[in-house]
């Protein structure tokens, strides 16, 4: 995957702060610019993911019943860790 070249601009503090973390990982500034950038989308998407489970479950509730017989069931089988 080619990169690109993109301008940013962030005040000193920011800046600042971003060296710290990027020395303290061993990493440059660029390559954690682009896991904060790839890690802020990924969440975005996993929270509109939740929200369509959440709507779906509004739409058709779960059945409590099965809810507590699994649960009992978990409880017997579940591993105890």
């Amino acid at each position: 995957m080619a990169l690109q070249d993109v301008v940013f601009q962030f005040d000193d503090d920011l800046v600042e702060q971003l060296d710290k973390l990027a020395a303290e990982l061993g990493t440059s500034r660029s390559v954690l610019v682009r896991r904060i950038v790839t890690t802020a989308i990924a969440a975005t998407e996993c929270e509109a993911s939740d929200q369509e489970l959440q709507e779906a479950y509004r739409r058709i509730p779960q059945d409590q019943g099965l809810v507590t017989s699994s649960s009992r069931v978990a409880a017997v089988t579940a591993p105890e860790w």
